[in-house]
């Protein structure tokens, strides 16, 4: 009797041995990586839970890196989730990027993510331009009546300037500016509201985009008004404070 309770308890610990060491080798993982004929070994799967990196996540996107005929090798995704990056973005972005047609390495891709960038909707963004809304920018023309416009700028993304390029808030700043100083060269208010192209090309033609992530394709006036006799207004206040002064001086 003792030695058949023997026996079970032995059968239960070989069991739960079984269990545990199924539990952390992701045999079901293996398989499915072999079916795909990608070649990964038990060992590099039981590496990858001592490093504490998730083998689902490394074998899926090998999967579907290979399947894309991408050369992307397990210890450099392996290298980029342990630097601390998103690997299905990259993976993601770089099977876009060969669909599009667009030259992207894998090098490029995994130093655009670990700079902060979406690289994915980078490779989007170069397909499909994106459009960037400015606020309202307020200017004055030489005759002294402000001129309120907002404008629209098309842009697409330079994968190339990713890393170090300055963002949308730049461009957005840069053709404020590049509107400010057109309007503010206009002799009327009146040149600027029949003719809102002059401030499209004008600002175009300044190379705003040098030094941004973007490539600026088109900037378009979305609404212009007329707003304040600044002007006037500063004729006023001039006025008033002459007034004040020789008041102060009798």
């Amino acid at each position: 009797m003792g030695g058949y309770i023997a026996s079970l308890i032995i059968l239960a610990l070989i069991l739960i041995g079984i269990a545990v060491l199924f539990s952390f080798i992701p045999v079901g993982l293996w398989i499915s990586a072999l079916a795909a004929n990608v070649k990964i070994s038990i060992i590099q799967l039981i590496g990858m839970r001592l490093r504490r990196i998730p083998p689902a996540l490394i074998v899926n996107c090998q999967i579907k890196s290979d399947k894309a005929g991408l050369s992307i090798t397990t210890n450099q995704l392996e290298a980029h989730y342990l630097a601390g990056g998103n690997v299905d973005r990259v993976v993601n972005a770089l099977i876009a990027a060969e669909r599009a047609n667009i030259a992207l390495t894998y090098e490029l891709a995994a130093a655009i993510d670990l700079a902060g960038r979406n690289v994915l909707e980078a490779v989007q963004m170069s397909v499909n331009p994106k459009v960037i809304e400015t606020p309202v920018i307020a200017a004055m023309a030489k005759n002294g009546i402000e001129v309120r416009a907002r404008a629209r700028v098309t842009v697409r993304a330079n994968i190339e300037r990713l890393v170090g390029g300055a963002g949308e808030e730049t461009v957005i700043a840069r053709v404020g500016e590049g509107i400010v100083t057109t309007v503010g060269s206009s002799d009327s208010h009146k040149a600027v509201l029949e003719n809102p192209d002059l401030i499209s090309r004008t600002v175009l033609n300044k190379g705003l985009d040098a030094g941004t992530a973007f490539e600026i394709l088109s900037i378009d006036i979305a609404d212009v008004d007329v707003g304040r006799n600044i002007g006037a207004q500063l004729q006023m206040d001039q006025a008033e404070a002459d007034k004040r002064i020789a008041q102060a001086k009798a």
